[in-house]
C-alpha cells in the first residue's frame, strides 16, 4: 500500500517509516510529489490533521496520512500547542522555538514545567473519505532548563522523559518510539488498521 505523508518534515517522516517498518505500507512524503503544505486554519489537532490529510490526498490521488503534534506547557496555558512549528514565527526553526520556549519559562521552577507532547494522526483512503481514521498519543514529561543531547528534531532536546530521565534528544530512536506521542497514536492506528 503507497501512502502519501502529508508532511515535508524529514524527522516526521524518518519515525514514521520506521513505526511502520513491518507492515506493507510505502510512505511517500507530500514534497517528493512536488505538494505543498495545507494551510492549517484548525482550531485543534485533530482538525489540521484532517485538513492536511485532504490536501495530500487531493493532490495526489493517493491514501494520505497526516500528523498534526505539538508540544503543549502546563504554565504556558498549552502554549506552544498547535503553533509549535512556527513558534518564534519561521516554521520549522527548531533552536528559535526552543530559545523562545525557554525564555518563556524564565523563573519557572522545575515543579510547575510540566508538559506534553500530543499527536494525532488522520489516515483518508481518499480526499473525499467521511470517515477518517484518527488516532491520538500523549507523552507526559518536564521542560528542562537547558537543552540535552543531539537526536530527535524539534522540542526534544528540553523535554524531560520522568521514566528514563533522558531528554527526548538522548533516547535511543527505537526507545522513543516505543513511548513518545507518535509512537502511541501509530500503535491506536495500526489497531484500527487491523479491525
Amino acid at each position: 500500500m503507497k501512502l502519501v505523508l502529508a508532511s515535508g518534515n524529514r524527522g516526521k517522516l524518518a519515525e514514521l517509516r520506521d513505526l511502520l517498518a513491518d507492515l506493507d505500507i510505502e510512505l511517500v512524503a507530500q514534497s517528493q510529489l512536488g505538494i505543498g503544505d495545507a494551510e492549517e486554519t484548525g482550531a485543534t489537532f485533530i482538525e489540521n490533521a484532517i485538513l492536511k490529510a485532504r490536501h495530500a490526498a487531493r493532490c495526489s490521488g493517493l491514501p494520505a496520512l497526516a500528523d498534526d503534534s505539538g508540544l503543549c506547557v502546563d504554565a504556558l496555558d498549552g502554549a506552544p500547542g498547535l503553533i509549535s512549528a512556527r513558534y518564534a514565527g519561521v516554521h520549522g526553526d527548531s533552536a528559535a522555538n526552543i530559545a523562545k520556549l525557554l525564555d518563556a519559562l524564565t523563573g519557572i521552577e522545575s515543579a510547575r514545567r510540566g508538559a506534553h507532547f500530543h499527536c494525532t494522526l488522520a489516515l483518508l483512503r481518499h480526499a473525499d473519505d467521511p470517515a477518517p481514521l484518527l488516532a491520538e498519543g500523549r507523552w507526559h514529561g518536564h521542560i528542562l532548563e537547558a537543552p540535552r543531547g543531539s537526536g530527535g528534531h524539534g522540542y526534544d532536546p528540553v523535554f524531560l522523559d520522568p521514566a528514563s530521565g533522558l531528554s527526548a534528544a538522548e533516547l535511543d530512536p527505537a526507545a522513543k518510539n516505543a513511548i513518545s506521542h507518535r509512537g502511541q497514536a501509530l500503535a491506536r492506528l495500526r489497531e484500527l488498521l487491523r479491525s
